[in-house]
């Protein structure tokens, strides 16, 4: 399993929310590279980047900050939020990402989806699937459809997508341990890989993803920045 700290950027800040809602941000740091260079030094696989005023808006505001911290580590970044377009993914790619998440355009566009994966590669997009009460949440979060989270990770998949982030929007930034019911429902419906965000909370968290047959891996945000886990991530999982 891979392990991939987040950085979520606002303002060229790197903050946290709780619950995706920007009013309850809290700001960790007006240096992304510092954070992005402790993470690489913690042991991470990859580096999950997050525009965090892009998702809201459908912009992208913090790309500066995105090149700086791909020319700045050794290990791959990913990018997500407001990459809704052919433009904007090229973009992040012309930045350094090794990989760019879709979001609201996934859900809006199935055949735009298929398109995307034809003309990048399905292995360098990933779907990111935020999920409230089963249901697929888009627009930074701010608005619940009735498509189901099975559903458009099934659509993304037959698509060509190559990589499904599952996020529980109940467990984000809560640290109150991911939802593996959901997670286990996802590995039984998914030949692609699968990556857990949301609520990791302590070691043992990372520790029982480990464990769960086929999770390609786990994004890990607050428990990071509140000093939760700490060592090496490798070591935790002993892998």
């Amino acid at each position: 399993m891979i392990l991939l700290p987040a950085i979520d950027l606002m303002g060229g800040e790197v903050v946290r929310l709780r619950r995706g809602l920007a009013t309850q941000k809290v700001v960790y740091s007006s240096d992304p590279v510092a954070f992005a260079r402790k993470w690489e030094d913690s042991g991470a696989d990859w580096l999950h980047l997050v525009d965090l005023d892009a998702a809201f808006t459908g912009v992208p505001s913090n790309l500066e900050a995105v090149a700086a911290i791909c020319a700045a580590v050794g290990v791959p970044c990913e990018l997500g939020g407001g990459m809704r377009s052919v433009e904007t993914i090229q973009a992040a790619f012309d930045a350094g990402v090794s990989r760019v998440i879709l979001g609201t355009k996934a859900w809006q566009s199935p055949e735009l989806l298929a398109e995307f994966c034809a003309r990048f590669g399905g292995e360098r997009l990933a779907v990111g699937i935020d999920a409230n009460g089963g249901k697929v949440a888009v627009k930074g979060w701010t608005e619940t459809t009735e498509t189901s989270a099975a559903d458009l990770a099934l659509t993304a998949q037959n698509a060509g997508v190559g990589t499904i982030i599952y996020t529980d929007i109940a467990t984000d930034g809560m640290l109150e341990g991911p939802n593996f019911s959901e997670l286990g429902n996802m590995l039984g419906l998914l030949d692609c890989n699968l990556i857990a965000s949301g609520g990791v909370s302590c070691a043992e968290d990372l520790q029982r993803l480990a464990a769960m047959p086929g999770l390609h891996g786990a994004i890990i945000g607050k428990a990071l920045y509140d000093g939760r886990i700490t060592g090496n991530l490798r070591d935790i999982i002993g892998k």
